[in-house]
């Protein structure tokens, strides 16, 4: 038999489906709480594999603080949205020093 999954609080872990191969893929990432949902920063853009996942399919879910939740992710515009991202940029500057990239949003339900 397997052993649990031990999850890090320090990360939020993300399964998001494979744009091409239909397969989970999960990823282990920094992440702020912002309101009633989760933000991520992907310093590789629309480059990185888990953003362009999103794309293509919005459903994903997550585990955070040893909760399980599923729900839905979107790519936040920073330019349609400036106050958002200005917070979320600020919170992610404030707990990693770090805030390049693309915001992304994952909020459950």
């Amino acid at each position: 038999m397997p052993e649990p999954r031990v999850y890090n609080p320090e990360f939020l872990y993300l399964t998001t489906t494979g744009w091409k191969s239909g397969n989970p893929h999960e990823i282990e990432i920094w992440y702020v709480p912002h309101g009633d949902c989760y933000y991520l920063v992907s310093g590789g853009g629309d480059k990185a594999h888990w953003v362009k996942n999103i794309s293509h399919h919005s459903s994903i879910t997550f585990w955070v603080l040893g909760q399980h939740y599923t729900g839905t992710a979107r790519i936040i515009d920073r330019a349609a949205e400036p106050e958002l991202a200005q917070s979320v940029a600020g919170l992610m500057q404030a707990k990693y020093n770090w805030s390049n990239g693309w915001l992304v949003e994952l909020c459950a339900g």
